[in-house]
C-alpha cells in the first residue's frame, strides 16, 4: 500500500528550512546561504523510501516584504500552506517562539493543517536541557503531532524527524518516480547554484539583489560536455564591479565553483559562461520580476 504527504517547510529567514531538507534528500537541491531570506521560490524536493513518498516544498523564510520580489516570497508562501497534508515548521532551539512563529502557528490552528516541529541547531546548544524548556513553550501555543530537536549541520535527529513526517502521509499512489529528488527544471537548479555562490564569495558586499538567468543550457551533440551560458543581474554598477572583481578574478571564482557543483549535479562535463548586467531596482519592478521567471499570478 502506498503512501503520500505534500509538507510545506515553514519558518524565519535563516533557521536551517533549504538545510533540512537538502540532508532529509540526501543531497543539495535547494540554495544554501548564512544570509537571510536566500530561498525566493517554491522548491520541491521528493523523498521516496519504500512504500512512503513525500514531497516537500520549500518556501521562503516569512518576513515583512519591503519590496515586490519580498511580497511574491510572502505570497509564495501563503499559497504553499493552503494546499499540503501538513507543515513542517523549523525554529532554533535557542529561542522563545517569536510573533513570526506565533503566526504560522495560529495559521495551522485556523486551517486545522497537522504540523511537526523541528527545532534545528542543536549542535550550538551548551546545555541539551535548555531544549525541554523550549519544547514546553512551543507546545503550549499549539499542538505538534511531533517535536524533534536536530541539527541540520550535522545531520543529528534527522532520521527521527523523518519517521516524524512519514506518519503524515495518507493512502494514495505515489505521483513521482522513487528515483525522482526535485521537480525543478535544470535550468532553474544550475541558475540558483551560481547564485548561491555569490552570496557565499561577495559575503556582505553584495546583499540580495543579484538574479540568474540562465540564457543556454544545451548539452553537445556525441559528447558528454554540456555548455550553460548564464546572465548574472545586479542593481548597481558598483555591485556589477564586485562581482566581476580585480582583472575577473570574482567572477572567474564564482565560475569555477559553480561549474564544480553543477558536473556533481548533473553528472556531466560543464563549460560555464558567465556575464554581468545591470537592472536598477530590479526587485520593485514587475515587469523584470516576470522576466525572470518569478509567477506573476503572486504579485496582486
Amino acid at each position: 500500500m502506498q503512501k503520500t504527504a505534500f509538507i510545506a517547510i515553514v519558518g524565519r529567514p535563516n533557521v536551517g528550512k533549504s538545510s533540512i531538507l537538502n540532508r532529509i534528500l540526501g543531497q543539495k537541491i535547494t540554495i544554501v546561504s548564512s544570509k537571510p531570506q536566500t530561498t525566493r521560490t517554491r522548491i520541491m524536493g521528493v523523498y521516496t523510501q519504500g512504500d512512503t513518498q513525500l514531497v516537500f516544498i520549500d518556501t521562503p523564510g516569512l518576513h515583512k516584504p519591503k519590496n515586490s520580489l519580498g511580497k511574491y516570497m510572502v505570497r509564495s508562501i501563503n499559497e504553499s500552506v493552503g494546499g499540503v497534508d501538513a507543515c513542517l515548521l523549523v525554529a532554533e532551539c535557542d529561542r522563545e517562539p517569536g510573533d513570526t512563529e506565533k503566526l504560522l502557528m495560529q495559521r495551522f490552528q485556523s486551517m486545522g493543517i497537522p504540523a511537526v516541529l523541528a527545532l534545528n541547531k542543536i549542535d550550538k546548544l551548551k546545555e541539551k536541557s535548555e531544549i525541554i524548556e523550549k519544547i514546553a513553550a512551543y507546545s503550549s501555543e499549539f499542538g505538534f503531532d511531533d517535536i524533534v530537536p536536530v541539527s541540520a549541520q550535522t545531520g543529528s535527529g534527522i532520521n527521527d524527524l523523518i519517521k516524524a513526517l512519514e506518519k503524515q502521509a495518507d493512502e494514495g499512489m505515489h505521483l513521482f518516480d522513487p528515483d525522482t529528488v526535485t521537480d525543478q527544471p535544470e535550468r532553474v537548479l544550475a541558475g540558483e547554484i551560481i547564485r548561491e555562490k555569490i552570496l557565499r564569495l561577495t559575503d556582505k558586499e553584495i546583499p540580495h539583489g543579484t538574479a540568474v538567468v540562465i540564457e543556454k543550457f544545451k548539452q553537445r551533440p556525441d559528447s558528454e560536455i554540456t555548455d550553460i551560458d548564464a546572465t548574472i543581474y545586479c542593481e548597481r554598477s558598483s555591485h556589477k564591479g564586485i562581482i566581476i572583481g580585480k582583472g575577473g578574478s570574482m567572477l572567474k571564482k564564482i565560475g569555477t565553483y559553480a561549474r564544480q557543483d553543477m558536473e556533481n549535479f548533473f553528472d556531466c562535463k560543464v563549460n560555464l559562461t558567465l556575464w554581468v548586467k545591470v537592472k536598477e531596482d530590479w526587485r520593485n519592478r514587475e515587469g523584470i520580476l516576470r522576466s525572470l521567471g518569478y509567477d506573476e499570478s503572486n504579485f496582486d
